[in-house]
This record gives structure tokens, sequence and C-alpha cells, in this order.
């Protein structure tokens, strides 16, 4: 790996890092609009959904993986979303 390449690599990881502290900032300032519960709970969820896909994709080196990697991956979000309805189905089954 040339210099060059090491250098660009670096402002990759510093970029990343810049939009991650960014979005914990989002993140703090989305507390103190007091918006209703499902409301924050949803934003809070896709914020962290962002910030969890910049740290797989660059820092677990995801982005850069083969196919089978990729269809693990959308295994386990498949299997992450659906343990997040799964309570929500049990909460609200009576008021169907």
């Amino acid at each position: 790996m040339t210099q060059d390449e090491i250098k660009k690599h670096v402002r990759i990881y510093i970029a990343v890092f810049a939009a991650l502290a960014a979005l914990t900032v989002v993140t703090v300032a989305i507390s103190y609009l007091h918006l209703p519960l499902p409301y924050a709970i949803a934003v809070a969820l896709l914020v962290a959904t962002i910030k969890g896909s910049l740290v797989a994709s660059y820092f677990m080196h995801l982005i850069s993986e083969r196919a089978v990697i990729y269809g693990v991956l959308a295994f386990t979000l498949i299997f992450f979303a659906a343990l997040l309805f799964i309570p929500m189905y049990t909460t609200f089954e009576g008021s169907f």
C-alpha cells in the first residue's frame, strides 16, 4: 500500500468520524425537541441506523466485501427487524 492510498483511507476515516460526531449531536438535539414519544423513537432509530451503517461499512470494512457477506448482512437485518416488530405486535394485538 502506497503512502497516497494510506492518506486516502485516513481521510475517509476522519470523514466518517466527523459524520458520526455530527450525528451524535443530532441525536442529542432531537432529545431537546420534545417530540411525541413515537416520533422521537423513530427519529432516534433512524439516526442510530445511519450511524451503525457507517461503522459497519467503513470501520468493519463491509463496504468492500463480497456478495456472500451482503447476503448474511441482509438476513441479519431482516431478523433484527422481525425482533423489533414482535413486541409491537404482541402489545397492539388486542387493538386490531
